[in-house]
């Protein structure tokens, strides 16, 4: 078993010197003298390509143009992007501060960048174990593996039951709190430890509060947490090395910063914060523009505005102006520049797409755009949508060949359908009721949790090649256990927008159509 370190509060200076040699000195960082920084990323003129594009792809003439636009090319520092920043001045302050030692794990919540970065520490034999959520991309998840990253899935995507008298919140902690329970023994934690916690555990889990989480799990094991979020050296990074480091590039092409705006999305909100405090302490002026995809757009990595609001490091009052712009648009940018040979990701993506549409706009022409990562670790997760697509049918499409289906199976970890709501898939889908087939919830959690066909799931598996149809309370639920069982091999669909698709009940009345599965 994993059990607690010690309270030491003495520097590791082994640990301390392995870090400066091994991992420092391979990123971006002041000499010797503290006159320059080396290692720094490459800083790319995108003025060409970026008219091409704007033309080829958008019909758009920005020729004739006195512009110059930069891309800041984080995908080609080692750990393979933005974050990377942040991560080394967080780990070197806690190991000097002696919170950081060797054995010690270091717990934190990641959209993947971050956790990735923290995966080069690693190479110094510390664990690293990183709160993610399963809509991360397959390409992330197998990065941060191959960095040797343990990551716990807080991330079960159970349908909600409205009108339920139980708060649905709660109930679905206690799925996801058995989850990563099960997760932290498969890495040899000690789970008596995390029992003793339970209830402030599930707590978190009930606000989706990921970040809190890893502050407790970090606590209670007596790990480090470097939380990102709040710690004041995501923004220091940016302010002492990314700023300077542009400006020292710039001014070796005979420009100066003064002249330029920064694009950057929203992740955290500490580069944004560290180049704005950067540009006013040196030029009294806004110089950063954030970007934001629309509302309810997923992009990877990053967030939308109303989702950043009441985070530490968003401050509007620093910015030069906040743009919120439509990703299926920026999409073309993408497939442009990856064509082109630039190794840059979906935020990246949706910066230029930006800055092209500021200069349309005429909000300058002078920019600098920070590209914060590269493109592999997604493309696998782009191809994986089309096929997404093909486990899901429509509720007319299920009807209209319900005899092509081998059973139809209610799948859910917490909700099973009441007598009324067997009555309503049946009468809604065309069959009879006797082809309606509920699978025990403590069967699809297991498979929801540890990707385990039970017995009892196998027997409502049909042998004679047809297909099954899965249903839930809104189609989440079901098309995730479609995932599954379609990788290993079981011919299934799920039904969109489930049973919810099904009528216009809402509130207490559809509460009917469900009861709990357990107490």
């Amino acid at each position: 078993m994993i059990e607690a370190a010690g309270e030491e509060r003495a520097v590791d200076s082994l640990l301390l010197d392995r870090f400066v040699r091994e991992i420092k000195s391979m990123v971006p960082h002041l000499d010797a003298e503290g006159a320059a920084i080396v290692n720094c990323t490459p800083l790319v003129d995108l003025t060409d390509e970026l008219v091409e594009c704007a033309r080829s792809e958008y019909g758009l003439n920005l020729s004739g143009r006195d512009l110059k636009v930069y891309g800041k090319l984080e995908s080609k520092m080692v750990g393979g992007s933005v974050k990377v920043r942040p991560a080394i001045q967080i780990i070197e302050d806690a190991i000097t501060s002696g919170r950081l030692r060797e054995r010690t794990t270091i717990f934190e919540a990641t959209s993947g960048n971050f956790g990735i970065a923290l995966g080069l520490m690693r190479r110094l034999n510390l664990d690293v174990v990183a709160l993610v959520s399963r809509k991360l991309q397959d390409g992330v998840l197998e990065e941060l593996a191959r960095s040797g990253v343990k990551t716990l899935n807080l991330d079960i995507e159970i349908c909600p039951a409205p009108g339920l008298k139980a708060d649905p919140s709660t109930l679905v902690a206690r799925v996801v709190a058995s989850g990563v329970r099960d997760q932290l023994s498969q890495y040899g934690f000690d789970t008596s430890v995390f029992d003793n916690s339970r209830e402030e555990i599930e707590g978190l889990l009930a606000r989706d509060d990921a970040i809190g989480l890893a502050k407790v799990l970090a606590r209670i094991y007596k790990g480090f947490c470097p939380e990102q979020y709040d710690n004041e050296l995501n923004v220091r990074a940016h302010e002492t090395l990314t700023g300077p480091e542009i400006e020292q590039q710039i001014a070796k092409r005979g420009g100066s910063l003064s002249e330029f705006k920064f694009v950057c999305a929203f992740g955290t909100g500490g580069t944004s914060a560290g180049l704005s405090e950067y540009v006013l302490g040196k030029f009294r002026r806004k110089a950063v523009h954030l970007v934001f995809p629309i509302v309810n757009q997923d992009v990877a990595g990053i967030r939308t505005r109303e989702k950043a609001l009441g985070l530490k490091f968003y401050a509007p009052k620093m910015y030069a102006g906040e743009h919120e712009v439509d990703f299926v648009e920026a999409k073309r940018v993408l497939a442009f520049f990856v064509r082109k040979g630039y190794d840059i990701g979906e935020s990246s993506a949706l910066v230029i797409y930006a800055v092209l549409q500021m200069v349309n706009y005429g909000v300058g022409e002078r920019f600098v755009a920070i590209l914060a990562d590269g493109s592999q670790k997604y493309v696998e997760s782009w191809e994986k949508l089309e096929t997404e697509e093909n486990l899901q049918v429509t509720l007319q499409e299920a009807g209209s060949s319900q005899a092509d289906f081998g059973g139809v199976i209610w799948t859910h970890p917490v909700f099973l359908p009441s007598g009324a709501g067997v009555e309503l898939l049946a009468s809604s889908l065309g069959c009879d009721k006797s082809k309606i087939r509920v699978a025990e919830a403590g069967d699809v959690e297991s498979l929801y949790l540890r990707h385990e066909i039970t017995e009892g799931l196998g027997r409502l598996l049909t042998k004679d090649g047809r297909k099954l149809l899965l249903v839930c309370m809104n189609g989440s639920t079901s098309l995730r256990i479609a995932q599954l069982l379609s990788q290993q091999g079981v011919g299934v669909v799920s039904l969109k927008g489930g049973m919810a698709a099904l009528s216009a009940n809402e509130g207490e009345k559809a509460s009917g159509l469900i009861q709990l599965a357990r107490a």
